[in-house]
């Protein structure tokens, strides 16, 4: 977006890094109008359940993102952090999503939870069908009041950083007990705090009783992590968002909450949305693998077909970008460039002003989804049948 600036040598100069007051405030106002008609329709009370009722493309999978758009209304622009995201999540697989940061895969997830900052932050455009079995709701047109249904027993989701998401002043015994009690108010409280060590043993924590009335900040930065998985799981949900959940720790602590993963996705039966930059991590746990950049799916598959026949240039890209053990290099290898702007975004690929593998037709319009198999699918020109190029 750019915006005409004052004079300078008796001329206006156009820069793209100005906005005046006037430009901001109008930005302001028209944001204003644009998220109360979405808060209200959101905030309504007792809407008919035939409102957010859908159905499964396919009955398979838990979680259906359907051209889902989410925008940031700010006052320099409409911020597009996710643009158009398409995938699924089978029953009982895990599915990492991968890209740089910034590229949109905690805001998708944030989508799904309804999570995303308000007013400011909202999903304008697409479904997101979460299967319940006997039904299925659509997220976007779910009202708040019906979310909180959702959240915690159909859909969960463990944190970025633990430490910032537990509370602080309260016992970690009391953050579990809060979760179990709020979804399952026939409980009684000896029962919800059975249920709650339960939990505590089931994340590989010993000494239930005694880390059930520690605070936060007397647990290590694992064990932290283990309670909020525990928070995650204590309602059985169908799908469990993992965001980052390794990145604070250190690398044996990394493993042991990876072996937790393991052995809990079996147990529990659930669907894992694996939310990470390493692609070490996502080799080990992923069965599909979803790529994302600047707010976009730019390639999809499965673990095997991403890292073993990567397509796209971006997806290329990562891979020569990720240390290799034994192997001796002067430096490590870099994607050159940099990111459009989320504001004012191109009408061709994102990744076109990157990519060494340009040509002609990608000086036209976003590539269109062009399948590789069954199961693959590539954003990219260079695969398009020969009479499209």
């Amino acid at each position: 977006m750019a915006f005409w600036n004052k004079k300078q040598n008796g001329k206006k100069s156009l820069d793209p890094n100005y906005i005046s007051a006037a430009d901001s405030a109008r930005i302001a106002r028209e944001n204003r109008k644009i998220t109360t008609a979405y808060e209200k329709k959101r905030s309504r009370k007792n809407v008919p359940e035939s409102e957010y009722l859908t159905k499964m493309r396919d009955p398979k999978n838990v979680v259906e993102f359907d051209d889902v758009h989410t925008y940031f209304y700010t006052d320099i622009g409409t911020v597009h952090a996710v643009d158009g995201v398409t995938f699924d999540i089978p029953a009982s697989s895990t599915v990492g999503v991968v890209g740089e940061s910034g590229c949109g895969k905690s805001v998708t997830a944030l989508s799904l939870m309804q999570l995303v900052q308000r007013p400011q932050g909202q999903t304008v455009k697409g479904e997101i069908r979460v299967n319940l079995g006997d039904k299925a709701y659509d997220i976007v047109r779910t009202p708040t009041e019906a979310m909180t249904h959702i959240r915690g027993n159909e859909v969960s989701m463990i944190f970025q950083e633990p430490m910032t998401s537990l509370n602080p002043v309260f016992r970690v015994g009391a953050q579990i007990d809060e979760v179990i009690r709020m979804h399952n108010p026939e409980m009684n409280p000896d029962q919800v705090k059975a249920r709650t060590l339960e939990m505590i043993n089931l994340v590989g924590i010993a000494n239930q009783e005694g880390v059930y009335g520690m605070y936060p900040h007397q647990l290590s930065g694992g064990m932290r992590q283990r309670i909020m998985i525990a928070i995650a799981l204590a309602c059985n949900p169908k799908v469990v968002i993992a965001d980052e959940p390794t990145t604070a720790l250190d690398v044996t602590i990394q493993a042991q909450i990876l072996d937790l993963f393991r052995s809990l996705k079996s147990r529990i039966n659930a669907s894992i949305i694996l939310i990470t930059h390493d692609l070490g991590v996502v080799a080990e746990m992923a069965d599909y693998v979803v790529v994302m950049y600047s707010s976009r799916i730019v390639e999809k598959g499965t673990a095997r077909e991403i890292f073993h026949d990567p397509r796209h240039p971006y997806t290329i890209g990562l891979m020569k970008s990720k240390p290799i053990l034994n192997k001796k290099v002067d430096k490590l290898y870099s994607i050159p460039g940099s990111v459009p702007s989320p504001i004012d975004m191109p009408n061709y690929c994102y990744f076109r002003d990157r990519c060494d593998k340009r040509f002609g037709r990608c000086n036209g319009a976003y590539p269109p989804q062009i399948q590789i198999s069954d199961t693959h699918f590539v954003s990219c020109y260079q695969y398009a049948p020969e009479n499209e190029k």
